[in-house]
């Protein structure tokens, strides 16, 4: 027998009490019964974005509600600043240009954040630029990026948008959007919302509405005007994705009663904790200066591949951590520690750092990380 641990940043570990309540028999997405259910969980859901205007609920990934804001809040020909500091800041760029709009793109080194005063330069000497382009965590490199800072370079300006991938960091940090002046706000059920995939959250400002009755893009599925319309009778556009709509409305109580300063100050200690132990066993974090509070990446020692030790991790030990992307593939291991994540679980996954190391022959002593790690862990004792 060996027990089995997901501690991959996404898809995340489901509580037991949500799932039983997706496995409930299935209501038709038409009837009173589901749009009470659909009204509960949109509303909540502004809760958690931290505004007061209408978060729409896309049966679709993360990445489905990327291309929506793209088809919908800008035109063929428009200029967008994408700052591509990872994998998924790639994927603005590459949405962006498959519909047309030109691409500016400002390459941030992988593991590092942005420089407000260099996007600042470029959109005063670049006044076409509707839209600044980012995550606020960027999953491939465990960093983040300074939104806040960011949406005061835009929240001003009736001219220009922040459209903030925040799939791994909204209900993982704060990320006010009403009160920063975010125009777009993204995330997606398998992340920080202890879902199966399927589901993408978006939020628009009052400013980004306006951007959407002026968009020409083509669209048809990720329509969010009709999405909005459809809102304000408690029920979505097409067919919803019946079974995580009612999953949502259990995680967003959840999250209500726990509070999101709570929320919050879990996610930090549960962060601080892993990095310390990384650091304790001698390893090189990935995003030093501006780590997320989402997961932890580190260099793997010299001479031991990467995707191996995450396969032994798995395979033979039962937890599954993840590996690097594109250029850090082979070289990264990633620690997630964000939903439904708690100490135990960091415990787990440095332990099983600690045995796959020194399995592999790296020099590690085993207690060190783990020990580090507790000692930080006991602050929410």
């Amino acid at each position: 027998m060996k027990k089995r641990y997901l501690l991959a940043p996404g898809p995340t570990p489901v509580q037991e009490e949500v799932s039983l309540r997706m496995a409930e028999p299935m209501v038709h997405h038409r009837t009173p019964q589901f749009s009470a259910i659909f009204g509960e969980a949109a509303e909540d859901a502004k809760y958690l974005f931290q505004t007061k205007q209408d978060v729409l609920i896309l049966a679709s990934t993360g990445t489905g509600g990327m291309e929506g804001c793209i088809t919908n809040l800008f035109s063929k020909g428009d200029k967008v600043l994408v700052i591509n500091g990872g994998k998924f800041g790639e994927r603005w760029g590459k949405i962006s240009e498959t519909y047309g709009l030109t691409v500016v793109w400002h390459k941030v080194e992988w593991g590092h954040s942005a420089d407000p005063k260099e996007i600042e330069s470029i959109l005063n000497q670049d006044k076409e630029i509707k839209g600044v382009l980012v995550q606020a965590s960027e999953t491939s490199t465990t960093a983040t990026q300074p939104i806040e800072a960011l949406s005061k370079l835009t929240r001003d300006r009736d001219d220009i948008l922040l459209v903030v991938d925040a799939i791994t960091g909204l209900g993982v940090f704060n990320l006010p959007m009403d009160e920063w002046g975010i125009d777009a706000l993204i995330t997606g059920s398998q992340k920080a919302l202890q879902l199966p995939p399927g589901l993408a959250l978006v939020g628009l400002s009052e400013k980004a509405w306006k951007f959407a009755d002026q968009s020409t893009c083509p669209h048809f599925y990720f329509d969010f005007k009709k999405e909005r319309k459809n809102l304000a009778n408690k029920t979505s556009a097409y067919t919803p994705a019946v079974s995580l709509v009612i999953g949502l409305r259990e995680v967003l109580k959840n999250i209500r009663a726990e509070g999101l300063d709570n929320v919050f100050k879990r996610h930090n200690r549960l962060a601080r904790a892993t990095r310390a132990a990384v650091k304790a066993m001698g390893l090189k974090a990935v995003a030093p200066d501006s780590p997320a509070d989402s997961a932890t990446g580190f260099f793997v020692p010299d001479g031991i591949d990467g995707g191996k030790l995450v396969k032994s991790m798995r395979d033979d030990f039962g937890v599954t951590l993840a590996g690097g992307q594109d250029d850090w593939k082979g070289k990264v291991v990633r620690i997630a520690h964000l939903g439904y994540v708690d100490t135990f679980d960091v415990v787990i996954a440095i332990s099983v750092i600690e045995m796959a190391l020194t399995k592999f022959g790296a020099k590690v002593e085993l207690g060190k990380g783990v020990a580090a790690a507790q000692e930080i862990l006991l602050e929410g004792y």
